[in-house]
């Protein structure tokens, strides 16, 4: 997992940009991967071995457990993800706000989806974003050009969003009743799959550029989503692209998956899209 990946380090920076104030804040309070004790870590404990991440032969990154007894780190990162998840969820259906978490390989057009979703919903369903990338706020600016307020997180080395980042984002987003919160994952198709951010729902983007095999390749993001919308149609005939070779690998890997195609860009399909979120939100509200 991303226990080896640069998400791990402690010194690796996470922060917020909010794009209608320019103000930037750091979150690493919360992506702390570190040991997580009870107790003062200065003490002796009666063994003359350095205390570094490997532990009498224990061959991967661990922390201590209330008791003393070793976790692997990976286990104790997911729990932890999935008590501020259950929060997130709480304070979502308390507010009748529903989050749908984006997820997809970089380069599949999430935030040219997100943009076109936007001016399409303007004056009927609001719309919040926010906003994951490892650097920069480019996504965010363009999501606030489009006429919807955006919160940018950038995760440094990280390779995913986590519950936490997401609660801090939330909060400052201050999303309406009945509205939308579009949370775009970090351009990645492996580590998401395992953060659940306490969404209503999580979607993949996939685009006819990425050839039809995406869904068997990374069964475990497929497996996790209710709706897969297969982007960049306009290019399908460009690119040899075979529709129905991609629907049946979403359906090996997930029967139960909706399917959309449609082109952001020129917006065919972008109506059956935009009829799909508001039964969405109308659910969420029943």
């Amino acid at each position: 997992m991303c226990g080896t990946c640069g998400c791990a380090d402690p010194a690796n920076e996470v922060s917020m940009t909010d794009t209608a104030t320019g103000q930037k804040v750091v979150l690493n309070g919360g992506h702390d991967h570190g040991h997580e004790h009870d107790h003062d870590h200065g003490h002796d404990h009666g063994h003359d071995h350095p205390h570094d991440d490997h532990h009498h032969g224990h061959d991967e990154p661990h922390v201590h457990g209330p008791g003393g007894e070793i976790i692997p780190l990976e286990v104790a990162v997911l729990s932890k993800n999935d008590k501020f998840a259950a929060r997130n969820r709480g304070w979502f259906e308390g507010r009748g706000v529903v989050a749908l978490n984006l997820v997809s390989s970089p380069g599949s057009g999430k935030t040219t989806l997100l943009e076109a979703t936007i001016r399409a919903l303007a004056g009927k369903t609001a719309i919040s974003v926010i906003e994951g990338d490892q650097m920069t706020a480019n996504d965010a600016e363009r999501i606030k050009a489009a006429g919807a307020r955006a919160i940018q997180i950038n995760t440094g080395a990280g390779c995913h969003l986590e519950a936490d980042m997401v609660a801090e984002a939330a909060r400052a987003l201050d999303p309406a009743p009945g509205s939308i919160l579009m949370i775009e994952n970090v351009g990645n198709l492996v580590c998401p799959a395992m953060f659940d951010l306490g969404e209503h729902m999580k979607i993949a983007v996939i685009s006819t550029t990425e050839g039809e095999d995406k869904p068997i390749k990374y069964p475990h993001m497929f497996r996790a989503v209710d709706l897969v919308v297969i982007n960049k149609m306009d290019l399908a005939p460009h690119v040899d692209f075979d529709e129905a070779a991609c629907r049946a690998n979403i359906a090996e890997v997930n029967p139960k998956a909706e399917v959309l195609c449609l082109s952001a860009k020129t917006g065919a399909g972008m109506d059956v899209w935009c009829i799909k979120l508001q039964e969405i939100v109308a659910a969420g509200r029943a």
